[in-house]
């Protein structure tokens, strides 16, 4: 499975931008997603996951009532909605995949198995 995140920019806070993750080359339907991010000179820290029905969504406490993670298996692409942004989350956004969604929400990167190339969000204040 390879995935390709898309939709990073630049946006003052306050704004809102919507990013996506497309998967091509397997069975996405059969995977949960998770959105990373990472900051300069820090760790990346999880933000989102969604089960792989869409059934089930796991967001970071950092985010949570800001950010929605959606996915359309029907067009192999996971979304994660950025509403009400601040300045702390600019970053480097990352999508990874793994079949165990336990996995990706407990942020053991080393151990999921696909990752997308990351798009940067830069939010100015």
């Amino acid at each position: 499975v390879q995935l390709q995140a898309s939709g990073g920019g630049l946006a003052q806070a306050g704004g809102s931008l919507r990013l996506s993750c497309a998967a091509s080359g397997g069975p996405f339907s059969n995977y949960a997603v998770g959105w990373f991010r990472q900051a300069p000179g820090k760790e990346r820290e999880f933000v989102a996951a969604i089960s792989w029905s869409g059934e089930i969504t796991f967001h970071a406490d950092s985010v949570k009532d800001r950010f929605t993670i959606s996915r359309d298996n029907t067009k192999n692409s996971v979304y994660l909605q950025m509403n009400s942004l601040k300045v702390e989350d600019t970053a480097v956004y990352y999508c990874a995949a793994d079949r165990a969604l336990r996995t990706i929400v407990r942020g053991i990167t080393q151990d999921l198995s696909y990752w997308g190339q990351g798009t940067e969000v830069t939010v100015s204040s």
